[in-house]
């Protein structure tokens, strides 16, 4: 376990970016188990002893980075300013692709129930957000999904680790129970 361990931290601090689990199977010659297994260790050592660096699980794939307890040295350090912080119309451009992804420009709109044009493209010049396709539809609109950059952003492993939220559901077209009840009969 020693030596995974060893190969594991080697590979993800050379690397600078998230590895993915088989490729890390491959490196190792490992199964994936054993591979999960020693990386979890990994990230439970270095939590466990306050290490200024961590290892995170970002949904198949592991990374290498600084404690969020030291970023303020860190910034001194490599004098780097703090990213934007993101605006309200952004935050919700976010949050309903996120949850409903892949998500056109469109979805967004209709859900916000204004242009969201600006905010879709600040979230892409962020690398929140990115292009995964077109919807075969006429006009065939791009939809976009959540980085990788989105989860470590947020401090999540996938997106399983989103909270719970009542979705939205427009295919049905029902009254709310206070005007149903005042509804004249027909």
């Amino acid at each position: 376990m020693d030596e995974l361990k060893r190969i594991i931290e080697a590979v993800l601090f050379a690397a600078g970016e998230p590895v993915e689990l088989e490729r890390l199977c491959k490196t190792a010659e490992r199964d994936r188990d054993e591979v999960e297994e020693a990386a979890r260790a990994l990230m439970d050592e270095y939590a466990f002893e306050r290490r200024g660096i961590r290892v995170v699980r970002l949904d198949n794939a592991y990374q290498m980075c600084s404690s969020g307890e030291m970023s303020s040295y860190v910034t001194k350090a490599l004098e780097t300013r703090k990213p934007p912080k993101l605006s309200a119309s952004q935050l919700e451009t976010l949050t309903i692709i996120a949850y409903y992804q892949p998500a056109t420009k469109a979805y967004v709109e209709q859900l916000r129930g204004v242009d969201s044009s600006y905010s879709v493209s600040a979230l892409l010049n962020k690398h929140l957000i990115e292009e995964c396709g077109r919807l075969n539809v006429p006009g065939r609109p791009i939809l976009y999904r959540t980085t990788p950059d989105f989860l470590r952003t947020f401090g999540l492993e996938g997106l399983e680790d989103l909270p719970e939220i009542e979705k939205m559901q427009f295919s049905k077209s029902e009254l709310p129970a206070e005007e149903k009840e005042g509804a004249p009969n027909e």
